[in-house]
Formats: structure tokens, C-alpha cells, sequence
């Protein structure tokens, strides 16, 4: 049975319903003589259209046309009322089927409503909205990442024509120019492949303090800062959230990493904090250097993008860095914010939801 049939005789039903109570009301509260209950002969139907008869005999047939005409009343009624009610549930049908067809850029469109079905209708709408966006992002990450996985492989492919043509060339150079490509291709797997597990959230969760995370990829990055001559400031206090550690702490590296390359280059400091606010904990990395327009901002976290320029220095990386931070926040029911510093530099802040401890000073 539709749901239409369901509605129709719902409505049916209750106004049967009322017209029996209302029926019996007026059968005991009004003086329709003291012979009781008779029920009706074939005749006395005739007697219900002679305005001159009164009395039990010709209620009881009179309360029978009635609920007759309110039986019929009420299932030609609902049904049409039922179809009103569902003329927009019909239309979000046709648009969840187009949608499974493929066709991810129809819209539902219902204008005028602000009911239920209204804001289902808008739901959906923002669904579809995000899953186009959803899926043309998606395509154009494997257009890039099939650009930038081709390049590496084509330099190697050249490295080893020109060996192949020329066997004088010394091997030291070749061997050593061959290690830093496919380096940087096993680099870019990687990369990859973590991107593919933070969006398949396909991880174990654990109580994670943000403050350790910080102070382990600190000691795993000074080497790194005092080759750049950059600072490291590490302050905050314990922050307890719910995630995988070794996800956490590559988000952690990957933001100071790209802190203390992206920094002064006679000198600069990166800045790393942690706090606690009711419901969630933050971790905030900031570091000097030029200053940075906020539109281009806004498009660091996308993938394979280095800022102004496309480096190619030994610690550029491969452009995904705050893309795997992004991923991996998301993945952990938080959310990345970038913004430009005042005085030059970038301030990345990641939020994530709280494990519930109070937060407990940490020098």
C-alpha cells in the first residue's frame, strides 16, 4: 500500500471517528425520546429527506447516511489532500534518482515552502551541492596527482636514456640525480596514500595529548630548523583529544615543517601553542616571513599548491603537506584555519573535538 492509500484512509478513519462521537453526543445529550435504539427499516431511509419526521426512528438512518456521505467525503478528500501533501516528496524522488544516475548537478528548487518538506527539500540540495563539488575536486586531485606522479617518472626515464646514450657520463652523478627523483616519487606515494587513509577515517582511535605530539615533532624538526637558522617556541599546556597519534603527529610535523621552510630567510622563529576551550583543543603553529595575500591563502591547503612559487629545493615537498593537515583534521572532526599574519608569515590553526579532561598547566 502507498503511502498516499495509507494517508487517504487515515483521514478517512478519523473523520469516521469524530462523526460517531459526534453522533453519540447528540444521541445523549438530546431528547430523542425514551424507545431506544431502533434500527432502521428499508422505508425509514425515506423518511431522513421528509423535514416533517422527528425522532429515534429517523435518527438512526439519518446518522447512517451521514457517516456514509463523511465516509466517502473523507476518502475522496484525503486522497486528494494526501497528494497535495505529497506532490514534493515526489519531486525530491525524481531528483534522488537523477542524482544515482550520475547526474549530480540537478537541483530540487522548491520555492515557497517552510515546512518539513521544505527544508528536506534544501537539505538535499546542499547535499548535491557538496557531493558535485566533492566529486570535481576529486577529479581534478587525480588529474594533478597523475601530472605530478608522471613528471618524476619521465625525468627518470630521461636520466636513464641519456646513461644508455652516453657511457662515459660519470655514474656518481647519474646514481646520484636518480636517487633524488625517485626519492621524491616514493615521497609523493606516500603522500598520497596517507590522503587515502585519512578520507577512508580507517584508523584506531586513543586519548592523544597534543602538547607531547608537539614537543615529539619539535625534537624531530630541530635539525632541520637550525639548517634554516629558524627557532623553535613550544609553550601550551595538556590537550587531550580522541584520534590516532601517528596521524596527529604528522599533521603536527607536516605544519611545522612547513613553517620553518616557508620562514625569514635571514632568521625567523616558529611558534607552536596548544590550548583547551570548553568542547575542543586547538593547536596553533605560526612563523615569520613575507607577508602573504589572503586570497592566496586560502588556496594553500588545496593540493600541490607551494604558494607564489612551485620550489623545488631538497625540503619543498611535493605540495600536499597542508592538504594531508586538512585531511587529517577532517578526519578527526576538526577543521583547519590559515590565515595571514599581520607582520608576515602564516598562523595555522588546527581545532579538534575535546577528550573531556580539564586542561592542566604544562611549561
Amino acid at each position: 500500500m502507498s503511502a498516499r492509500a495509507k494517508l487517504t484512509l487515515s483521514y478517512a478513519g478519523f473523520l469516521m471517528i469524530a462523526g460517531v462521537l459526534l453522533l453519540t453526543a447528540v444521541w445523549l445529550f438530546l431528547p430523542m425520546g425514551s424507545g431506544g435504539i431502533q434500527f432502521p427499516e428499508p422505508a425509514d431511509f425515506a423518511r431522513v429527506f421528509n423535514p416533517g419526521n422527528r425522532g429515534p426512528v429517523v435518527f438512526v438512518p439519518a446518522a447512517i447516511l451521514v457517516l456514509a456521505f463523511m465516509l466517502v467525503f473523507g476518502l475522496v478528500g484525503g486522497w486528494v489532500l494526501a497528494g497535495r501533501m505529497l506532490a514534493p516528496l515526489s519531486r525530491i524522488t525524481d531528483a534522488t534518482r537523477t542524482a544515482a544516475r550520475g547526474s549530480l548537478s540537478h537541483r530540487i528548487g522548491l520555492q515557497g515552502r517552510s515546512d518539513e518538506f521544505g527544508e528536506l527539500a534544501d537539505a538535499f540540495d546542499r547535499m548535491l551541492a557538496r557531493l558535485e563539488a566533492h566529486v570535481a575536486e576529486q577529479r581534478r586531485f587525480a588529474a594533478n596527482a597523475s601530472h605530478e606522479l608522471r613528471t618524476p617518472l619521465a625525468i627518470t626515464q630521461t636520466l636513464l636514456d641519456l646513461a644508455r646514450n652516453d657511457p662515459d657520463r660519470p655514474d656518481s652523478e647519474l646514481d646520484e640525480r636518480l636517487r633524488v627523483v625517485n626519492a621524491r616519487a616514493i615521497e609523493l606515494t606516500e603522500a598520497l596514500l596517507l590522503l587515502s587513509r585519512t578520507d577512508q577515517r580507517s584508523f584506531t582511535r586513543e586519548d592523544v595529548d597534543l602538547s607531547l605530539i608537539a614537543e615529539e615533532a619539535t625534537e624531530m624538526l630541530l635539525p632541520l630548523a637550525e639548517k634554516h637558522d629558524v627557532a623553535i617556541e613550544t609553550c601550551g599546556e595538556v590537550t587531550h583529544t580522541i584520534g590516532s597519534a601517528a596521524l596527529l603527529l604528522q599533521l603536527t610535523t607536516n605544519l611545522m615543517h612547513n613553517a620553518i621552510v616557508h620562514n625569514s630567510p635571514d632568521g625567523g622563529t616558529v611558534q607552536v601553542r596548544t590550548a583547551s576551550t570548553p568542547g575542543s583543543v586547538t593547536l596553533t603553529v605560526e612563523n615569520t616571513g613575507d607577508k602573504l595575500d589572503p586570497q592566496l591563502v586560502s588556496t594553500l591547503a588545496e593540493p600541490f599548491q607551494r604558494g607564489a612559487e612551485r620550489t623545488r629545493t631538497d625540503h619543498a615537498g611535493v605540495g600536499l603537506g597542508l592538504t594531508i593537515v586538512k585531511s587529517i583534521a577532517q578526519a578527526h572532526d576538526g577543521t583547519l584555519s590559515l590565515s595571514p599574519r599581520p607582520g608576515g608569515g602564516l598562523r595555522a590553526t588546527v581545532r579538534l573535538p575535546t577528550a573531556g579532561r580539564s586542561p592542566v598547566p604544562h611549561g
